[in-house]
């Protein structure tokens, strides 16, 4: 079975929560590296939505926990239809970040 999110469905505080309740879950930032240092959420990786085709060498595990996340949600939609192509079978998309309260790190 995929569980696979195509919307985001929660907020992403609590896509936040539930991620850290999941062992092991991976935070994905699909913006480009000058926006990521910009501020961006703790332990989160790093791969712009155009490099997507080398997730596999950043995130071998295709049923590890993946939540995707990007600034207005665009990227972090396309970029969680992707993974779930590529075989990927735990992807949710969060949506984006712009406009909320969450906590960034520099």
């Amino acid at each position: 079975m995929k569980l696979f999110t195509k919307v985001p469905e929660k907020s992403i505080q609590e896509y936040i929560k539930e991620a850290k309740e999941k062992e092991g879950s991976i935070f994905l930032d699909v913006r480009t590296p000058e926006e990521y240092e910009e501020g961006h959420l703790e332990n989160s990786l790093n791969l712009p939505l155009h490099e997507l085709k080398k997730i596999d060498t950043l995130i071998p595990d295709k049923d590890a926990h993946v939540y995707i996340y990007c600034l207005s949600g665009a990227r972090s939609k396309r970029s969680a239809a992707l993974m779930g192509h590529m075989g990927y079978t735990h992807v949710t998309d969060m949506g984006g970040i712009m406009g909320t309260d969450v906590q960034l790190v520099h």
